[in-house]
């Protein structure tokens, strides 16, 4: 019996790091993981969507949207999000020549 790593089997199944397909797969992975995150701590803070809505000033049906498809969120809406969940936010964007830094 031949034992797979799982990067073996993403190379595979989604292709090799650096290719389109996987370049799209690891970036629906993360939009996938802000919408989780956003969803757990609000429920770990005890906000309904109504009430995070509430307190960035959208309505619940966009909390809902965000939390299951984070894709087409603004950094703006974003920001105010994690700032009404009491998060630190840090981006940081490295190009071969130049590194750019945010915190709120």
């Amino acid at each position: 019996m031949k034992i797979h790593t799982l990067d073996d089997v993403t190379d595979n199944l989604v292709g090799k790091i650096g290719t389109p397909n996987r370049d799209k797969f690891e970036y629906d992975l993360q939009i996938d993981l802000i919408g989780s995150v956003i969803k757990q701590t609000r429920k770990n803070q005890n906000l309904t969507q109504e009430e995070l809505g509430k307190l960035i000033g959208v309505q619940k049906a966009q909390i809902s949207k965000l939390e299951n498809n984070a894709g087409n969120i603004t950094l703006d809406t974003l920001i105010k999000v994690f700032t009404a969940l009491k998060a630190k936010v840090k981006f940081q964007i490295e190009l071969s020549d130049l590194n750019i830094s945010f915190d709120k």
